[in-house]
């Protein structure tokens, strides 16, 4: 098998596996600050907040400064660095004794992570034109696999082990990421001294294209914010829409499934398609498809309904992050290849912060049905900026 082939493979497990491991924190969160001593049900709310949305904080911040090691030092480097570390400050989650040490922590934890990212630009990088969108696709998958199994594993878990014992088991998720990466991720790696210092100025002027460049900072922002805005509402839309069910948590939970099992239904496919007609066609048709899904959604009369335009969404929105890694890997040269990708990982990150925000005050303000429109709104928007600059741009085939 071809060494890009096989370090494919294995950083889709080592993405699967360490998404899975990080991603069983989210049903456990609440009951977790409950346990340290929180009782007031509103402080447990602030805490939850603050404890879940400092990891995207600190994920942005450090993202770029983990790329440019990774431009200085090596993939695989970053990808043992990662893996470690997190495996370090998941298993001490599971011995604090306040919710100070567990903010803190969940701090650290933004601060040292970067697998997936330290994965993208391995792959970018070793992959044969010809493949990389569909090989960036099925390590999409790998994530989205993982953050769709990981709360209903995390929350199957905790009644068996109990909640401070399931960090040890996280934690020896990301063990397996380590030591996958350890003995098969294969990287034939030439520091290169002259850039070890490259500005951000002297970056920008790298890349062929700085204005479609920035266009996919701003796609992969929106994008994201588009897919979170509605997390924080979900529950409180169904009850609106059908009542109080009985089993309103598990038709949520299927609900908010639905864009991810699409999601990897589609990926590999899109990021082939992007191979053969071009990446900047799929991100153009992914964003007004996506925007146009949304409308509906704020007039659906039934969970069903919802369920099925949700997944809809995410035949959409497979095709952005995937097509957009492939574009951007098109006009950056390798030399600052992880330190690009690292700042598309922080505008990934901000999106999913600011989605959260937005969806939650958006509502609040004007309704839940709003959000829908809004939403929309922001994706048509961006697909028309991106559409000017696929046209004034000829230097992207």
């Amino acid at each position: 098998m071809e060494i890009w082939k096989r370090n494919l493979y294995v950083c889709w497990f080592g993405v699967f596996v360490m998404s899975l491991g990080t991603s069983q924190l989210v049903p456990i969160l609440p009951l977790y600050i409950e346990e340290l001593g929180v009782k007031d049900i509103n402080q447990v709310e602030v805490w939850s907040g603050i404890a879940f949305g400092v990891t995207f904080v600190t994920l942005a911040i450090f993202s770029p400064l983990w790329g440019r090691m990774s431009d200085k030092y090596g993939r695989k480097p970053m990808l043992l660095r990662a893996s470690l570390g997190m495996t370090v400050v998941i298993t001490c989650i599971g011995l604090v004794h306040n919710v100070f040490e567990l903010v803190f922590l969940r701090m650290l934890q933004g601060t040292i992570s970067g697998f997936y990212s330290a994965s993208i630009t391995l792959v970018a990088i070793q992959t044969p034109r010809r493949y990389s969108g569909w090989a960036l696709g099925v390590l999409f998958t790998g994530a989205v696999g993982g953050m769709l199994l990981g709360p209903l594993l995390g929350g199957y878990l905790e009644g068996i082990i109990g909640i401070r014992h399931q960090f040890f088991v996280m934690g020896g998720f990301l063990v397996i990421s380590f030591l996958t990466s350890l003995f098969f991720v294969k990287e034939d790696f030439t520091p290169r001294t002259e850039h070890t210092h490259v500005r951000l100025k002297s970056m920008w002027q790298s890349v062929t294209n700085p204005e479609l460049l920035k266009a996919m900072f701003v796609t992969t922002f929106i994008s994201q914010m588009a897919l979170t805005s509605i997390q924080p509402i979900i529950t409180v839309y169904i009850a609106d829409i059908a009542g109080r069910l009985p089993n309103l948590a598990l038709i949520s939970g299927m609900v908010f499934s639905a864009t991810g099992v699409a999601n990897i239904i589609s990926a590999p496919f899109l990021g082939k398609l992007a191979d053969r007609i071009g990446p900047y066609r799929v991100i153009l048709g992914s964003l007004v498809l996506a925007g146009l899904v949304f409308i509906p959604q704020a007039f659906v009369r039934t969970p069903w309904e919802l369920m099925g335009l949700r997944f809809l969404l995410g035949f959409a929105t497979a095709g952005l992050m995937p097509s957009i890694n492939t574009l951007i890997k098109r006009i950056t040269p390798d030399e600052v290849a992880g330190q690009i990708f690292g700042y598309t990982q922080s505008a990934q990150f901000l999106g999913s912060f600011f989605g959260a925000v937005m969806g939650g005050q958006v509502s609040a303000w004007f309704g839940l049905r709003s959000v829908f429109f809004i939403t929309g709104g922001l994706l048509l928007l961006n697909a028309i900026w991106v559409f000017r600059d696929m046209h004034l741009s000829k230097k992207v085939h």
